[in-house]
């Protein structure tokens, strides 16, 4: 299966991933032939990409935890959201208050159980490899990023060695490091061009999720931290408060990583989506400035830019799927070429970890070449 832009999916495409609604339903099932009509709707909920199984790619890619533990993960994120946002909108009726405080202690009751179930369960997998991108919807978009942030930031942490009590606090931390948008109108959440005073109020959320976190004693202050600072850079350059290397607590430096790249990746209401190998490469480019150097090394080191079925075009002009990865060198698969010669197409497998002078340039959606488009459909 390969991750393909909406606009770029022939008719007729299988779907290779099931697709939910914000409430854990099958919008889609997996296996469905993905027609104009399903297309048009499916880019009207705001998704931006879909998994297909289509002539190029025939495997499955394996999600770093379960869909019914993201699944219980995304709506509990969610209700979370809402009740906090619900509590800080509440008037000064005592009943009202009284009920929401209790509503929100429940909710802190069910992301501390979904942290311990997605900690146990990337635990007991310490080898994974981030190779999938989150689907989202712009109606679930933030709830969703969270969810992915969590994941992400656990793979990284586990691979930096922190220990379980660290890493249940990142995981909490990186499901409510924008508990402050909850705070700040959609409208100008969502908007693609702000002016310098929206910027600026969008900016706010990092403050506006520690103040409303900060006397709450069911949070860890570890937690609380991570809101405050997930966008602080360790130059100085970062917000809320302009803090650098040293004064940024380690596992916000997690989530700062983690967060860009799943807003890079997925896209996000306000930018259209880059594939993962560019992600990588603005990660790498701004370890030392925004990022923590050492970790946004090791990151990008659990990341597979080009997954396997990905389509590609390498530096000498050659068109071939990605066939397997292998560990620690994921920009050095092995791809299958298709190639045509005078008289007939001819496939053929290259190592990259062999042929050094060559790279992948880049992805492609569609083979270029008719006569190799036909070739790959009739094997």
């Amino acid at each position: 299966m390969r991750l393909v832009p909406i606009n770029c999916i022939k008719e007729n495409s299988y779907l290779a991933q099931p697709l939910y609604d914000g409430e854990g339903r099958i919008l889609l099932k997996k296996g469905v032939n993905l027609n104009e009509s399903l297309l048009k709707k499916v880019e009207e909920i705001g998704v931006y990409s879909l998994y297909i199984m289509d002539e190029y790619s025939d495997q499955e890619i394996e999600d770093i935890i379960k869909p019914q533990m993201r699944i219980r993960a995304v709506k509990t994120i969610k209700d979370t959201f809402k009740t906090f946002e619900q509590s800080f909108q509440q008037n000064q009726q005592s009943k009202k208050i009284k009920q929401l405080e209790q509503e929100k202690e429940k909710q802190i009751g069910s992301l501390k159980d979904v942290s311990r179930g997605i900690v146990d369960e990337i635990l007991s997998n310490r080898n994974i490899m981030i190779n999938l991108v989150d689907i989202k919807s712009l109606d679930n978009y933030i709830y969703e990023h969270s969810m992915s942030t969590a994941v992400l930031s656990l793979v990284l942490g586990i691979e930096l060695g922190l220990n379980k009590n660290e890493l249940y606090d990142l995981c909490i931390g990186a499901m409510l490091h924008d508990i402050g948008k909850a705070f700040i109108p959609k409208d100008i959440l969502f908007k693609e061009n702000r002016d310098k005073k929206e910027k600026l109020l969008v900016q706010a959320h990092c403050q506006k999720g520690y103040n409303y976190l900060k006397d709450n004693s069911e949070i860890s202050g570890l937690v609380k931290i991570i809101v405050l600072q997930h966008h602080e850079h360790v130059d100085g350059t970062g917000y809320p408060s302009g803090l650098r290397d040293a004064q940024i607590n380690k596992l916000a430096k997690i989530v700062a990583i983690t967060d860009q790249y799943d807003k890079l990746t997925s896209g996000s209401p306000s930018q259209k989506p880059v594939p993962p190998h560019e992600a990588i490469e603005y990660i790498m480019g701004a370890a030392g400035r925004y990022f923590d150097f050492k970790m946004a090394r090791t990151f990008v080191h659990k990341v597979v830019p080009y997954p396997i079925g990905t389509l590609v075009k390498l530096s000498n002009g050659d068109v071939g799927v990605v066939d397997e990865i292998f560990d620690k060198f994921p920009l050095r698969p092995r791809v299958r070429i298709i190639r045509q010669n005078a008289n007939r197409i001819e496939m053929e497998f290259i190592e990259l970890m062999k042929e050094i002078n060559l790279v992948i340039e880049g992805i492609l959606h569609e083979v270029p070449n008719v006569s190799v488009q036909h070739y790959l459909k009739t094997r």
